[in-house]
């Protein structure tokens, strides 16, 4: 369930109650003038010089670690307060009291008991804790975890922090005010700016290919492309075929928006679903000319979506649509099992070779939240705390939480930083990084051309890319649209697979209004009327 960001360089895993036109209320969002009154102003900082700058916002790349390290924050920020911190985790749950917390602790000048929670059952544990009255003094909620009556508690249980940080106030706080904007505007539930967000980047899917299996072949740069190059790797006998499922970046291919509720579109001044438009049709039978030709493997077919890694590592698909934040994962397995492998990413093309358009993913993924109880001083002296945990890439802050210790949980080889077996146990799994987290880096000093070659990717694809129509906004559907969708998700899979035809999609789409789609596209024109747009 969880996605895989990249916060700062480190890779970790990441990914009803908003407000309405009111505050407070369960559905709706916020956006237009009352967005601009809680949300910080941006002022982005340039402590250290990247090898390859962001373009358009794109995430910048660094190939090394710079020495000296730069200092962010002049003094310790915290006044001795203690916090309790509940955060999820995946992994090995590190010891209380460990030389890491003990030298964090020490340099924000406050204590930190972080009570780390099993990531894969979080959400059963934030409902619990959420219903009760012990509400912890920090609290990490994930977006993917925002279920049920969640949001409502964001809402009713967390604190306010416009008052703190809106608008000049949070350059009181120089590391989050290099935030970007979108992310904070996705930070505002209620109303209200509540959340500390953990941005992502701009773009996060891509289609991966080894370009060690194509050599100097061409990589396509167009639907037709695609097709040929499906025909000329296939090889079914040797066990290799073309592609895994690209479902979701051949919609990106077609001009499309992958996911809700960025699925709304305006045009001709009139909303339109994806569902309802010809580039949706489009993509359905260029997917469906994929399965036809048999150039998608038969397990991917099959939905078996967890081997594909697997199968694109072992070279039985030459192309495959993922995440990029696991991209630094693969490339560092396979170093030492396949040293010619040699991973790329895909730029996209429109459908006809032309320019693509490209809508930015949601602007962050996991928040962090302030109880409603603690007080204004208390509440100040943690957002100081955060804007220590939030230092960029190149600052001694960022080494300490992101490595700990020189010397106990890391050393310097080849002038990068590696863990050592203390710092696996103790510092790798920091709990730390939920408190708060600086804009998106890639910051791969272990593999310099991988920095070059992803940040690169990156700066070629963000000049295309556009915010879509709610872009950061927390839009919470009403609940009687909840199983709207759900057709569709069988639907497109027996069109692609060859069990429907394309055409089919209409009579869907019929019963669809029917049973409340035309009904929600008023419910969203509504607040695009109410609150304006989120681009």
């Amino acid at each position: 369930m969880a996605a895989v960001a990249v916060a700062g360089g480190v890779p970790l895993l990441a990914a009803c109650g908003g407000s309405g036109s009111g505050a407070g209320s369960k559905e709706g969002t916020t956006t237009g003038k009352a967005l601009k009154k809680v949300v910080p102003s941006y002022a982005p900082l340039n402590l250290v010089e990247p090898d390859v700058p962001g373009v358009n916002g794109s995430s910048p790349g660094f190939t090394k670690l710079p020495d000296p390290l730069v200092v962010s924050v002049k003094s310790v920020p915290g006044k001795g307060s203690e916090f309790r911190v509940m955060t999820p985790l995946w992994g090995t749950v590190p010891k209380k009291n460990n030389p890491y917390y003990t030298a964090v602790n020490k340099a924000v000048g406050a204590t930190l008991n972080f009570d780390p929670q099993d990531g894969n059952t979080y959400q059963d544990k934030i409902g619990a804790v959420l219903a009760g009255s012990d509400i912890p003094d920090v609290m990490t909620i994930p977006g993917w975890n925002m279920q049920g009556q969640i949001r409502n508690a964001i809402t009713a249980k967390f604190a306010d922090l416009s008052p703190y940080l809106a608008g000049d106030a949070v350059k009181k706080y120089p590391n989050l005010a290099n935030i970007p904007t979108g992310a904070w505007q996705y930070s505002v539930f209620g109303g209200k700016l509540r959340g500390l967000p953990m941005p992502t980047p701009v773009i996060g899917n891509a289609i991966f290919y080894r370009k060690d299996l194509i050599g100097s072949g061409a990589v396509p740069a167009s639907a037709d492309d695609l097709l040929a190059f499906g025909k000329e790797y296939t090889a079914p006998r040797n066990k290799v075929w073309a592609f895994d499922d690209l479902w979701t970046c051949v919609q990106k291919i077609f001009g499309l928006l992958p996911d809700a509720p960025h699925y709304w579109q305006l045009e001709n001044g009139k909303l339109v679903h994806k569902i309802e438009t010809k580039e949706y049709r489009e993509a359905l039978a260029f997917a469906r000319k994929l399965h036809d030709g048999g150039y998608v493997h038969p397990d991917a077919e099959a939905n078996k979506d967890a081997d594909a890694k697997i199968r694109f590592t072992s070279g039985h698909v030459v192309m495959y649509n993922d995440g990029t934040g696991g991209w630094k994962g693969m490339v560092t397995e396979q170093a030492a099992a396949n040293p010619k492998f040699d991973m790329q990413a895909l730029d996209f093309f429109s459908q006809d070779g032309g320019r693509p358009v490209l809508w930015q993913d949601d602007p962050a993924g996991i928040f962090t939240f302030l109880s409603k109880k603690l007080s204004k001083a208390k509440i100040e002296e943690f957002l100081a705390i955060a804007d220590y945990a939030a230092a960029p890439y190149g600052t001694e802050e960022f080494m300490l939480t992101n490595y700990g210790v020189k010397g106990t949980h890391y050393t310097i080889k080849d002038g990068s930083p590696t863990y050592t077996p203390q710092g696996v146990e103790e510092a790798q799994p920091s709990t730390f990084l939920f408190v708060a987290s600086p804009p998106t880096s890639i910051a791969y000093p272990d593999q310099p051309q991988l920095a070059k070659d992803y940040a690169g990717w990156m700066a070629r694809q963000a000049p295309h890319v556009k915010k879509p129509l709610f872009f950061g906004m927390q839009v919470v559907e009403p609940q009687r649209y909840a199983s709207l969708y759900t057709p569709f998700d069988d639907l497109q899979k027996d069109i692609r697979r060859g069990r429907k035809k394309v055409s089919d999609v209409d009579e869907a789409v019929n019963t669809w209004k029917k049973s409340g789609g035309d009904k929600l596209r008023d419910w969203y024109q509504d607040i695009l009327d109410k609150n304006g747009s989120g681009n």
